[in-house]
């Protein structure tokens, strides 16, 4: 076990295994010392943590004279998402990198699946941000996107993409 795994299970965080990408695409490349994640979604064991369009009234279906038929999602349920498909991305990392080889998480870019209307972003995608920082501290502090969308695959609330720096180039 690495030692970024090793803080990962301190924090009751364990690193999965990377999900099977669910189309033509890997989870992850590696350019010299970058490593770029394809987007995650909260999968835990195939499935995924909750589905839908994030609200922040999960108990209305109208919203704005929307019908919303998706299924909503409370706000802290969705930023429990965002640190699951954080854990995805770096276990997609891990397809072509030693963890402990990251000296830099340099931008994290978060997909949020919303109602109308909806623009608390930043707080879903501060659930992969703050798992980041517990892991890494200043070294996981990251530029970022937060950005709303009107629908993911499999009906995803959210879904993030990493770009991490290494200690080298090399394999």
């Amino acid at each position: 076990m690495s030692g970024v795994e090793a803080r990962l299970a301190d924090l009751g965080r364990p690193l999965p295994v990377a999900p099977t990408p669910l189309a033509a695409y890997v989870p992850a490349v590696r350019s010299g010392n970058l490593v770029f994640t394809a987007g995650q979604l909260p999968m835990v064991g195939g499935e995924l943590h909750a589905t839908g369009l994030v609200s922040g009234d999960s108990t209305d279906s109208v919203v704005d004279g929307w019908i919303i038929d998706a299924g909503l999602v409370e706000l802290e349920v969705a930023k429990e998402c965002a640190a699951i498909a954080v854990l995805n991305a770096l276990a997609a990392v891990k397809t072509v990198a030693n963890l402990d080889d990251i000296v830099r998480i340099v931008k994290l870019t978060g997909f949020v699946a919303t109602v109308p209307g909806f623009a608390a972003h930043p707080g879903v995608v501060n659930g992969a941000s703050e798992l980041l920082g517990a892991v890494w501290g200043d070294a996981g502090r990251h530029a970022r996107s937060a950005v709303g969308v009107a629908s993911l695959p499999l009906n995803a609330p959210v879904e993030i993409e990493l770009i991490v720096e290494l200690a080298r180039a090399d394999g």
